[in-house]
């Protein structure tokens, strides 16, 4: 039997277009369902164009009922990948799946981590420090934003004649690149 992995996802699903490309063929593992706030978010396409059931809250179903974790139990959900998701996951569900949720942050962290540090505002921030490298980090979630254990990082360098464009894009490439592989080994270890 396949393991399942949900993904969370608030905007375009850019890295969830790449799981859902890496995990199709695989004979262990299935994305089985994508979940967002935004009802306008691109990420509902991909998931389409895959045939990947969705699944849109608003913010009193997931911070004040069981109804997401309800939902994720009866799909017999293993696993839970956030891909650009924006808000703070509840207690609830990081209880429903301890040490079973990971997130990417495009940074490396701790640096450029916390409340409203997500896309541009990161790479802002990255730039307006005068680093010399940027990143990634894969970590597990808890209750607090960019705060749980990290699980792998890369790194890209920031020439000093790069934009902002030219910034996201060596991050996106590294994100692309680690982030369904290394998802891919973390739930390989699981048991079901």
């Amino acid at each position: 039997m396949k393991k399942r992995i949900a993904i969370f996802a608030s905007g375009s699903g850019s890295n969830a277009q790449k799981l859902m490309e890496h995990f199709k063929r695989s004979n262990e593992i299935e994305i089985s369902l994508v979940l967002t706030n935004n009802a306008d978010a691109y990420v509902l396409q991909r998931a389409d164009n895959f045939e990947i059931p969705t699944h849109i809250f608003d913010r009193n179903e997931f911070y004040h009922t069981d109804e997401v974790v309800d939902l994720l139990k009866n799909l017999e959900i293993d696993f839970i990948v956030l891909a650009g998701f924006l808000w703070l996951i509840p207690k609830s569900l990081i209880h429903a799946y301890p040490g079973r949720i990971v997130n990417i942050h495009p940074a490396i962290l701790p640096k450029f981590g916390g409340k409203g540090m997500y896309g541009d505002h990161v790479h802002h921030a990255v730039m307006a420090a005068g680093e010399t490298e940027g990143g990634i980090t894969i970590h597990y979630v808890n209750e607090s934003y960019d705060e749980g254990e990290y699980i792998y990082q890369a790194r890209y360098r920031i020439d000093k004649n790069d934009n902002l464009e030219m910034v996201k894009f060596k991050g996106q490439q590294l994100e692309h690149q680690h982030y369904p592989r290394v998802v891919e080994t973390i739930v390989k270890k699981i048991s079901k």
